[in-house]
């Protein structure tokens, strides 16, 4: 067990070396670089994140005072690109993962009868089932708890501290998701955040260097922020509260 350890250990290291290796150069293509998961995650969201702020303008010129809504799939689409994130990040968020799959999978197949995402939230008014477990509406809600998570880490990620990815998660884990999970979810989280990759290691994993990285993340959390904030006025205006 030791020797394979090793092993291990050495393959990771000289992954990593082989990485750097043949980007230390990447830098200065940045125009020429392949899109990647997360490039494409950051630009999903910056087309909806433009989308609530061509609603608002259209809004404020029209002085109706409606706040902006979402078509639901475009939504929904944009949300399943962030399943390789988790992925990505193994198995201390395998089960951040499961549950962030198949509640964004139930709302895709609720759009075949709902177009936007205040009309499902006010189906589940209606029938007194916001909170039921299984309701669109408590999943929009897990599903928005999951992009907060992503944002959260990647603010972490990219903190003058330059903290680990181990920290970096670990503190974005407790912020936004451990308040609502039950004390055997967070002790199966804890014990996975020892198996999270290196800082390193991810961007490998994401076809990312460095740069790009910072440029990508950067992207995600300010078109994220937009969408987090829409999801939280839609529940808020209904008075459905955010603490559950």
């Amino acid at each position: 067990m030791a020797l394979l350890s090793y092993f291990t250990s050495n393959r990771d290291r000289e992954n990593v070396r082989i990485w750097k290796m043949k980007n230390e150069d990447a830098d200065h293509k940045d125009n020429s670089r392949t899109e990647t998961p997360l490039s494409s995650i950051a630009q999903a969201f910056e087309e909806i994140s433009d989308l609530i702020k061509k609603g608002n303008h259209n809004n404020n010129n029209n002085n109706e005072g409606v706040s902006v809504d979402l078509r639901l799939k475009p939504f929904c689409e944009a949300c399943a690109l962030v399943s390789t994130l988790f992925s990505s990040l193994g198995i201390a968020f395998k089960f951040a993962e499961m549950e962030y799959t198949a509640k964004v999978g139930d709302l895709l197949e609720a759009s075949k009868k709902f177009n936007t995402l205040s009309s499902v939230v006010d189906f589940d008014l209606k029938n007194k089932t916001v909170r039921s477990q299984g309701s669109h509406t408590r999943n929009l809600r897990r599903v928005r708890q999951g992009l907060d998570l992503i944002r959260e880490l990647f603010q972490n990620f990219l903190s003058a501290e330059k903290y680990s990815l181990k920290k970096a998660a670990t503190t974005a884990y407790q912020q936004v998701c451990a308040p609502y999970h039950t004390w055997a979810v967070r002790t199966a989280v804890s014990a996975g955040m020892c198996t999270l990759p290196t800082r390193d290691q991810l961007l490998i994993n994401l076809n990312e260097t460095d740069k790009s990285a910072d440029k990508e993340m950067r992207r995600y959390i300010k078109a994220s922020s937009d969408v987090i904030k829409i999801i939280d006025n839609l529940y808020i205006s209904r008075g459905i509260t955010l603490d559950w």
